[in-house]
């Protein structure tokens, strides 16, 4: 079946952070987006945490909502900027008063939720490395990824301390502090985070930043099924927040939301750092995906653009009519990520949400979208999308040698970018060789397949 195009209105484009994309495109350069920022006061740097949180809790988004909290059964929990400011602060004095060394990794396995972005981003803020691990991984997994990073401190529930890290813990050696939320007694082992934090100051100045320096290490599953460590850098917010802009259209005014788990690459980058470091409030729910309360928390909190998944928009087409006995007019986009989206989901998105669905692209190792619509471009249903402004993509052919670039439209060849762009993992963790690999003549080869038509559009094709 062939999918007629999408085409925006003039008012739509008129309003859209990009609509002129070959003309951003022949203007912009990384050098620009760097601009965007504010970098470290008198010239210390870029850290993530002050792109994220400080720069905004010093100017006139400090009193505006940054994070509403969601939990089933409680009333929403909403922190403001200088609140986060305050929270990062007072975790980073912790960390500081544990002797963590700048470089030393703090691995978080925590839900959605305030407790999660303030570790996340006062590691960052005082020089350690974040490595959120994925809840649903199991002790086993969880084992594999601790045993991988080699942590100096770990930030969890006292629930999945007791069910998941308490059978392996002796097998990570070097974890030398474990930090449990909640009000009641810690586990045996443990320190209480909320003691922790309550005794440290709330004045905090992040040290001289390179934006080189190790900020995250991402976990992947890996071809080989072992866990990856996946490494990125300080300047990586730089690609983050401009394609927040571009491929996500956002603003400070948006309430935005990503269902993306707290243990991803989307759920960090997309889930925290980006839509902070624009200045927009951001949604989290620890609940269980759930169609028929997912409906309501969309229109309950008037969120305005929600980043979510293929499996995510099947569950809503399948179970939930977004619209049925409420009001989502306020959503005016809506994109997706973790896989190829069928076109009948962008077009349901446009009957049922008013708003098509848009694909975008992205891996762990890219750091940030790569390939995206746009809310001021016309939108294939299927397709992936076009490179974003400061990303040369190309298609190359399979095959020994040197690398040969498919020019012609509809060919099907290996997904590959222009290496140098700020978000681009800079290692896999102990294993170079790996890393060496995934390059190739200036290109970084995603092992994914793709075609380009005619018109520039890139349309997933399968895995190498």
């Amino acid at each position: 079946m062939v999918w007629q195009t999408i085409h925006r209105t003039q008012a739509e484009c008129r309003a859209a952070n990009l609509s002129n994309l070959p003309w951003v495109r022949h203007d912009f350069t990384w050098s620009m987006a760097r601009s965007w920022l504010a970098g470290l006061p008198d010239g210390r740097g870029l850290n993530i945490a002050h792109e994220a949180v400080d720069r905004h809790a010093g100017g006139p988004l400090r009193d505006k909502a940054a994070l509403r909290c969601l939990t089933p059964g409680a009333p929403p929990v909403e922190l403001s900027y200088e609140d986060l400011r305050r929270r990062t602060n007072r975790f980073a004095n912790v960390l500081v008063a544990y002797a963590l060394d700048r470089g030393e990794r703090v691995c978080t396995l925590l839900p959605q939720g305030a407790d999660l972005v303030v570790a996340a981003l006062g590691t960052v803020k005082c020089g350690g490395v974040l490595a959120p691990l994925p809840a649903a991984a199991g002790p086993d997994g969880v084992r594999a990824r601790l045993l991988l990073a080699g942590p100096a401190v770990l930030v969890t529930t006292p629930q999945l301390y007791e069910s998941t890290v308490g059978p392996v813990r002796d097998a990570v050696p070097g974890l030398r502090h474990v930090l449990v939320t909640g009000d009641g007694p810690p586990p045996a082992g443990t320190a209480g985070l909320g003691a922790a934090t309550a005794q440290a100051g709330d004045r905090f100045e992040i040290p001289q930043t390179d934006p080189r320096q190790t900020a995250l290490l991402q976990f992947t599953g890996g071809a080989t099924g072992r866990p990856d460590g996946v490494v990125h850098v300080h300047e990586a917010v730089v690609a983050q927040h401009a394609t927040a802009r571009f491929a996500l259209d956002l603003r400070p005014e948006d309430v935005y939301w990503c269902t993306a788990g707290p243990g991803s690459a989307s759920g960090t980058s997309y889930g925290i750092v980006a839509p902070l470091s624009v200045g927009s409030t951001v949604v989290l729910d620890a609940g269980e995906p759930d169609a028929r309360r997912w409906c309501s928390l969309l229109q309950q909190h008037r969120v305005t653009v929600w980043y979510t998944t293929p499996p995510a928009v099947r569950m809503l087409m399948e179970h939930g009519d977004p619209a049925a006995g409420g009001d989502v007019s306020a959503l005016r986009l809506v994109a997706s990520t973790g896989g190829p989206l069928p076109p009948e989901a962008v077009r349901w998105g446009l009957t049922r949400l008013g708003c098509a669905v848009q694909d975008t692209w992205s891996q762990a190792e890219t750091g940030a979208i790569m390939i995206s619509n746009f809310a001021g471009v016309d939108l294939r249903p299927g397709s992936m999308g076009f490179p974003v402004p400061g990303v040369e993509a190309a298609l190359l052919a399979p095959g020994g040698g040197a690398a040969r670039v498919i020019e012609a439209p509809d060919e099907v060849g290996e997904l590959a970018l222009r290496a140098g762009w700020p978000s681009m993992f800079r290692g896999y963790l102990h294993d170079e060789d790996r890393y060496a690999r995934r390059f190739s003549g200036g290109w970084y080869l995603s092992g994914d397949l793709a075609r380009r038509d005619a018109d520039g559009y890139y349309w997933f094709a399968g895995r190498r």
